[in-house]
């Protein structure tokens, strides 16, 4: 049995290209470029992200031996395959990657059946594993980084505390980081401004504005990024570069997993002890612990993290407050 003609992901339209109007010059468009609109706006439906893995999921099954479209047998016999070697929330994922071409391809979805959907659960009860938290890096770690870095000379010195710096204090994503351009950039006389075009919790482009105030102690990133960039001779362009062992700086950006690097060896080599708990994700949840720590409240946490539900910022307050409310220490410290 061949695979369908249909592409095995969603569609590959280029997405920086306006879906056209209906109508050109007063003419009305052929089926064939209302059929191209249509697909820039299914494409557009999916963030760039989902639509990676969702083809890295497709490309798994098909490796396996599986073939698009596909029935319930099938998909029971792909999940018993790897019910014990992978996570149950990576085939929870590979699973939902296959729902969703079927019904964008229009066949009959498998994953629907109540059989695969009983399977799924079956495996998560019985292989199901603790989701690995990321550890929050607290200011005063994130202190003890930033003062190893300024100890050191060279350009990478100065982008990684950078990087480092203005990934924690906007509470950026790696993916946004990595992303972020001169031209996004607002210095005022508080500090610095910071408008993304679109992020996680902003696909319809509206634009995420935050604000990074000048700093008076030991970290300031606006004043970090500045000497990077003016050090690296930056005017347009990607922030965060590659540089090579000669220390030439590159054009493009960063690659995403380049964030978790810098920030696993700086922080060894500024002596933390928790590093491999450590992934770029503990810049954001250090920014909520260590703001709520330091008296910010929930919806001033909430807007500069960018967080759309509510349930996750109170579940890193919950974690920072976690020695402060907490009935075993009313015992424990009892005074005289």
């Amino acid at each position: 049995m061949k695979t369908s003609n249909h592409d095995e992901n969603l569609p590959s339209l280029p997405l920086d290209e306006p879906a056209g109007p209906a109508r050109t010059s007063g003419t009305l468009a052929t089926p064939e470029q209302l059929a191209q609109q249509h697909q820039r706006f299914l494409a557009a439906a999916t963030s760039d992200n989902t639509r990676r893995t969702y083809r890295s999921a497709i490309r798994h099954f098909q490796a396996w031996g599986g073939v698009l479209p596909c029935d319930e047998a099938a998909l029971i016999r792909y999940l018993l395959a790897f019910a014990v070697v992978l996570n149950p929330r990576t085939l929870a994922l590979r699973l939902t990657a296959l729902s969703q071409w079927h019904r964008y391809q229009g066949f009959p979805d498998p994953a629907a059946s109540a059989t695969v959907r009983k399977t799924m659960r079956g495996i998560e009860r019985v292989h199901g594993r603790p989701r690995h938290k990321a550890k929050a890096l607290l200011l005063e770690d994130l202190e003890l980084i930033v003062t190893h870095l300024d100890a050191l000379e060279g350009l990478a010195a100065l982008r990684d505390s950078a990087l480092l710096q203005v990934g924690y204090f906007g509470a950026f994503r790696r993916s946004e980081l990595v992303t972020l351009e001169v031209q996004y950039l607002q210095w005022e006389r508080e500090g610095l401004r910071i408008t993304l075009p679109r992020s996680k919790t902003d696909q319809e482009g509206e634009g995420l504005d935050k604000a990074i105030p000048f700093g008076d102690c030991v970290c300031c990133p606006a004043k970090a990024l500045r000497c990077w960039l003016d050090a690296a001779q930056i005017e347009q362009g990607p922030l965060f570069r590659r540089i090579s062992r000669w220390g030439v700086i590159g054009e493009v950006a960063l690659h995403e997993g380049s964030v978790n690097t810098i920030l696993s060896a700086r922080a060894e080599a500024a002596g933390l002890s928790y590093v491999p708990k450590m992934s770029s994700h503990s810049l954001r949840r250090g920014l909520a612990t260590s703001a709520h720590r330091a008296g910010a409240d929930f919806l001033e946490i909430k807007r500069q993290g960018g967080w759309r539900h509510d349930s996750t910022v109170h579940g890193y307050i919950e974690e920072a407050r976690a020695f402060e409310e907490n009935a075993a220490g009313s015992l424990l410290r009892r005074k005289p």
